[in-house]
């Protein structure tokens, strides 16, 4: 029984930045139980101002390089809905596939490299180079070729040069098409394996049910485009998101906190899964039921799962998409639309692989940004994982100091969080 411990976990490892817990118990009950984002502000609002609308879709992806096709695509559409651009299905098709590249290279990172090693009671993957050498080149295979999804149709993953405003600079050859879509297809061994291993994996216990937002759209499994929904039972347009979604600076954190209809919420891989659940590809959701998992889902330690089985989902899909377009034949008259500058404010989502983000931009008559807005999934998870850290300390105050402060880095990794992204707010004091 822990009745008196401070923990103080500094710069968590296995997350991309830098976060601290601070818990306290006192007298066996918790006093304190926070998450703090300790990255100095990131002012991409800011230097955005002024640049032409072009250059605005290209910084923007540099946010983040590990979600960059995420940004990249929601100020693509921020930047179009502001311009009155209208693109083609071909470009649009080939956008999803490009998304779904990256949705599968970041979750394979979590979900091997950062998450893996909690379940399997590991310091790190570095034991399994030579322990388990199989898994780990499966690792890398499954998550080279989310990279290169991306890559062949946006090319490169890291800050993806040929989406551009209205379609894409160069048109993708079909034998590259087909090519990636082979590798997609023998992918699903190693993803098949991959769900053997987390069958058998050790899920801590723990419940909190909470509100799940995320995006919606009546056709498909929203990853690349839909409405904002969330589990309370509200829907809107996303250009609406400030009517929802309310944001807030607090004092122990360089990123802001979320809410909507409760003081915070869940969004990413969970979120999706419980709200659109029926919509995954039938391969996912027998994936689902392999691991267990079935909505609603109320353990974030499943976060993890829902990612997998995620995975499974864009692969599957990424191959329908590409048939689709083969079937179809690349049209090089739909490869780029007329774009006409203009006054107007656009409002870009998309499901990056963490959660809802959303890209906000208003241009004057010239294409110059005059204001920028990003409203990020890390940040919008943050309040809930403190919810989450507080509930879930006085169930296992009976454990060892050392065992508490594992299980609650095993809680904020789950989440997954990419804290650099979420660090663009700063309080000023007069």
């Amino acid at each position: 029984m822990t009745s008196d411990a401070t923990i103080d976990v500094h710069h968590l490892t296995r997350v991309e930045g830098h976060g601290d817990i601070r818990v306290e118990i006192a007298d066996g009950r918790l006093v304190e139980a926070r998450f703090a984002i300790v990255e100095a502000p990131r002012f991409f609002e800011g230097f955005l101002r002024d640049l032409p609308y072009d250059e605005v879709t290209h910084v923007a992806s540099r946010i983040c390089g590990i979600c960059a096709a995420s940004h990249k695509c929601a100020a693509l559409k921020a930047t179009e809905q502001a311009l009155g651009v209208e693109v083609s299905p071909q470009t649009e098709m080939l956008r999803r596939i490009a998304f779904h590249g990256e949705v599968l290279s970041s979750h394979l990172l979590h979900i091997y490299f950062l998450a893996a090693p909690d379940f399997l009671g590991l310091p790190s993957v570095m034991p399994l180079v030579h322990g388990d050498p199989d898994l780990v080149k499966r690792a890398m295979r499954l998550k080279a070729l989310g990279y290169d999804l991306t890559a062949v149709v946006a090319g490169r993953h890291p800050h993806p040069i040929a989406m551009t405003v209205g379609g894409f600079s160069f048109l993708i050859a079909e034998d590259d098409l087909l090519a990636i879509r082979r590798r997609l297809v023998d992918a699903r061994e190693d993803l098949q394996a991959t769900i053997e291993l987390f069958a058998e994996a050790s899920i801590p216990e723990f419940e909190r049910e909470t509100e799940y937002v995320s995006l919606t759209h009546p056709d498909r499994y929203a990853l690349y485009d839909g409405d904002l929904y969330s589990s309370e039972g509200h829907k809107m347009p996303a250009r609406r998101y400030r009517d929802a979604i309310e944001e807030r600076v607090v004092d122990h954190s360089t990123a802001k906190h979320a809410r909507w209809n409760r003081p915070e919420y869940m969004v990413g891989a969970l979120a999706r899964f419980n709200n659109n659940f029926d919509q995954l590809h039938p391969a996912a959701r027998h994936a689902a039921a392999r691991l267990g998992l079935e909505p609603p889902a109320s353990n974030p330690f499943l976060i993890t799962v829902a990612q997998l089985v995620e995975c499974v989902h864009c692969a599957e899909d990424a191959i329908e998409l590409i048939d689709e377009v083969l079937e179809r034949g690349l049209d090089p008259g739909q490869q780029q639309a007329e774009v006409v500058p203009r006054e107007g404010t656009g409002v870009g989502a998309v499901e990056a692989p963490r959660g809802t983000l959303l890209h906000e931009y208003s241009y004057d008559g010239d294409g110059r940004c005059t204001s920028a807005n990003h409203v990020i999934p890390t940040a919008q998870n943050l309040a809930n994982l403190e919810a989450d850290m507080r509930q879930f300390v006085p169930g296992i105050l009976e454990r060892s100091k050392d065992s508490i402060e594992q299980l609650l880095e095993m809680l904020v990794r789950a989440y997954d969080p990419c804290i650099s992204c979420a660090t663009h707010m700063v309080r000023v004091k007069r």
